[in-house]
């Protein structure tokens, strides 16, 4: 009987504890309960605001004369973008028809010289011959005079060119100043850039000669 009684008691102390071990972690469901239950706080967070900037836009000038923009950059060279308050654009201008008139000079020059050379040799002439060309065969003084004086006719060409082009520089500028609202769709550059050409071409410059870049960009 004693044996009957121990093994009962034993029974229901297995049970009790068996219970107790499937009792739920109340702290758990607390942690996860007030997870879902939290409130935003409005005044501590504040809600993510992207930054707006914003581009500047030119408006017209009815008051901006083109005509005058037009004129002053046919009388002196770069008055017209200093008219357009583009003064940045002053040292380009000046600095691409300084190199052009560099190149006249140099290219007039030597010129000169193999000129007044072929003249005398076309001639039979023996006096005031230059010393340093007698080493110098008639075809290629020939020749020389020849490339001396294309090189000076295309400089005189493309200094008028880039006197022409910033009239125009000057002339649509200040059109769109008067007349358009410009903003960042649409951009008008002009600077200074460099050609290759061929090798029978091949001058003072090398295989490259100076030239002058125009880009329109629509966006």
């Amino acid at each position: 009987m004693m044996y009957k009684c121990l093994f009962v008691i034993l029974f229901v102390a297995g049970f009790g504890f068996a219970a107790i071990a499937q009792k739920p972690d109340t702290v758990a469901a607390k942690s996860k309960a007030d997870s879902t239950t939290m409130k935003h706080d409005s005044v501590t967070s504040k809600k993510f605001v992207p930054k707006i900037t914003q581009e500047k836009v030119y408006h017209p000038d009815s008051l901006h004369d083109p005509h005058k923009a037009l004129m002053r950059s046919l009388m002196i060279p770069g008055w017209g973008q200093l008219y357009n308050h583009r003064w940045w654009k002053v040292p380009f201008i000046y600095g691409g028809i300084g190199l052009l008139v560099d190149a006249i000079a140099f290219n007039q020059r030597y010129y000169s010289l193999f000129l007044k050379e072929d003249i005398l040799r076309q001639h039979g002439i023996l006096a005031n011959r230059n010393p340093d060309f007698t080493t110098i065969s008639d075809a290629d003084i020939d020749g020389a005079t020849n490339s001396y004086r294309r090189n000076r006719d295309l400089c005189i060409l493309g200094t008028v060119g880039a006197w022409g082009i910033q009239m125009i520089d000057a002339y649509i500028d200040a059109k769109f100043q008067q007349s358009y609202t410009m903003d960042n769709n649409l951009t008008f550059k002009i600077k200074p850039g460099i050609l290759s050409q061929p090798a029978y071409a091949y001058n003072t410059f090398g295989a490259y000669i100076p030239a002058v870049t125009i880009t329109f960009t629509l966006r």
